[in-house]
C-alpha cells in the first residue's frame, strides 16, 4: 500500500512532530554558550587584564609621561618692564596779568600754537583810552622841552647879550664920572648915578646868566621839563604794556593740554587759564619697583610703546632716577627722554617701557618655572637623564621676563621638569618637549 500523507500536516495551528535526530538553532546556540558561561569569570578577568595592560602598560614599562623644558643657548637680555605716562620736562601755566573780561578765546584744547600766537583776548577799551590820554601828556611835555630849547634858551641868551652891553656902557659911564670927580670937575651926584647904573647893569648880567643856565641842558628848569617828559613817557609805556596785557599770547611753541576759560569770564591775575606743553623734549615718567632699583642706571636704553599704539615701538634713554622712594607704592620714579618722539605721542598718554639693564651673549637659558628652590642658597632642577629624573643643583645668573640664566650645572640641550610637576627623583619618565618661546 501506498503511504498517504497526513491531511493535518502543514495546517495552520497543527504542530509538527520533531525529528528526534535533528536540533534547532536556539538549541545549538545554548549548547555552545554553556562552556563559555562556565568559564565566564576567566573571560572577564582576561578582558580586564587586557584593558589594564592597554591603559597602564606603557606607564609601567616605559615610565610616566611628562612635559619637559630644554636648556637653550642664546643671547640673554635682562630688562625691567614698567608703565607710566608721557610728560613734557615742564609745563607752562598761562594766566592774565590784569583783571578783565574775556572777549574772545581763538584757540581750543589740544591745538598746537606758535610763540606769540594770541590765546585769549580781554576787553581793551579802558586800556586804549588810558594810552591815548597819556600820549597827550607826553606830547605836552615834549612841547615844553622844545619850547625851552627853541624859545626860552635863545631869548635868555639874547637878554644876556643885552645885559652885557648895558654893563659895558655903565662901566664906561662910571669910569668917566669917577675920573671927573677925582679931578674936581664932576659932581658927587653924577658919580652916584653912574655907580647905581653900573650896579644895575651887573645885576642884569647875573640874572641873564642864570636864565641861560637854567634853560640850558643840566639847568634846573631844563631838568624839570626833562623829568616831566620822562615821567610822561614812563606812564605811556606802562599804559601801553597794560594794553598788551589784554591780549594773552603763547610764550613759546607747544600744545595746549588744558583750557579753563570762556568768553564773558572775568579773569584774575592769580587764575590759571590754560596749560601749555612746550614742543621739543618729551619724557616718559614711569614707576620702577623698589626691588629693581639696583638694576637701573642713567644712560640705559629702553624700548617704549604707547598703549594706544602698542605695535609701534620707539627708543628712549634713562635720564633721571628719583633719589627718594615712594613709601606707599614701594616704587621709584624714573624719567626717560625720547629724542625722536613719534607724531602720535600725546601728553599724559599711558606707555609701557622695557629698560635694557644687562646683556650676556651666548648664555644658557631655561624658563624660571623650571627652577626649584629659586630663593634658597642652593637652587636645583629636576633633570632627565637616561629616561630617569635626577636632582641637579645649578648656579643661576640673571633673571628676566620669566627666563633664567644658568651659569653652571646644566649643558645645552639638557631636559628639565617644570617645578610645577610633582615627581620623585629616580622616576622613569617619557618626555615631550614644551614649545620654546623666542628668547
Amino acid at each position: 500500500m501506498l503511504d498517504m500523507p497526513d491531511p493535518t500536516e502543514g495546517r495552520a495551528g497543527t504542530p509538527k512532530t520533531s525529528d528526534p535526530g535533528r536540533t534547532t538553532l536556539p538549541e545549538r546556540a545554548l549548547a555552545a554558550a554553556k562552556p563559555l558561561w562556565a568559564r565566564r569569570y576567566q573571560i572577564i578577568g582576561a578582558v580586564v587584564a587586557i584593558a589594564l595592560a592597554w591603559g597602564f602598560g606603557p606607564g609601567l614599562l616605559l615610565g610616566r609621561q611628562v612635559t619637559v623644558e630644554k636648556v637653550v643657548r642664546a643671547d640673554f637680555i635682562q630688562s625691567v618692564v614698567a608703565s607710566g605716562h608721557v610728560e613734557a620736562p615742564y609745563r607752562v601755566n598761562i594766566g592774565s596779568q590784569i583783571t578783565g573780561v574775556v572777549t574772545d578765546v581763538p584757540v581750543d584744547e589740544g591745538q598746537i600754537v606758535k610763540a606769540g600766537e594770541p590765546l585769549i583776548q580781554l576787553d581793551d577799551r579802558e586800556a586804549r583810552a588810558a594810552v591815548v590820554q597819556i600820549e597827550g601828556v607826553v606830547a605836552q611835555a615834549e612841547a615844553r622841552l622844545r619850547q625851552m630849547q627853541e624859545l626860552a634858551l635863545p631869548a635868555a641868551r639874547e637878554t644876556l647879550t643885552q645885559a652885557k652891553a648895558t654893563l659895558t656902557n655903565a662901566q664906561q659911564a662910571f669910569d668917566r664920572a669917577n675920573a671927573l670927580a677925582s679931578g674936581g670937575y664932576g659932581t658927587r651926584a653924577t658919580l652916584d648915578e653912574a655907580t647905581k647904573a653900573l650896579d644895575i647893569a651887573r645885576a642884569q648880567v647875573r640874572s641873564a646868566e642864570v636864565q641861560v643856565y637854567t634853560n640850558s641842558p643840566g639847568g634846573s628848569d631844563y631838568v624839570m621839563v626833562e623829568t616831566q617828559l620822562a615821567q610822561a613817557r614812563a606812564n605811556l609805556a606802562s599804559a601801553q604794556s597794560r594794553l598788551t596785557y589784554t591780549v594773552i599770547r603763547a610764550p613759546r611753541e607747544g600744545v595746549l593740554i588744558s583750557r579753563d576759560v570762556e568768553r564773558g569770564n572775568v579773569v584774575q591775575p592769580t587764575a590759571v587759564l590754560m596749560k601749555l606743553s612746550p614742543t621739543g623734549e618729551t619724557q616718559l615718567v614711569v614707576q620702577i619697583d623698589e626691588k629693581n632699583l639696583g638694576l637701573i642706571a642713567l644712560g640705559q636704553t629702553a624700548l617704549a610703546s604707547a598703549d594706544a599704539y602698542a605695535k609701534q615701538i620707539f627708543a628712549a634713554d634713562v635720564v633721571f632716577i628719583n633719589p627718594a622712594v615712594d613709601l606707599q607704592r614701594a616704587s621709584v620714579e624714573v624719567k626717560l627722554q625720547v629724542k625722536d618722539p613719534p607724531p602720535y605721542l600725546r601728553q599724559d598718554m599711558t606707555v609701557s617701557v622695557d629698560i635694557k639693564t644687562a646683556q650676556h651673549p651666548n648664555a644658557l637659558i631655561i624658563p624660571t618655572t623650571a627652577v626649584r628652590g629659586i630663593g634658597t642658597p642652593k637652587p636645583w632642577v629636576m633633570a632627565v637623564k637616561s629616561r630617569r629624573t635626577v636632582r641637579q643643583e645649578v648656579t643661576l645668573g640673571m633673571q628676566s621676563a620669566g627666563r633664567t640664566e644658568v651659569l653652571a650645572g646644566l649643558d645645552e640641550g639638557a631636559l628639565v621638569v617644570p617645578a610645577t610637576t610633582v615627581i620623585k627623583e629616580g622616576a622613569r619618565v617619557r618626555t615631550s618637549v614644551a614649545t620654546q618661546r623666542s628668547p
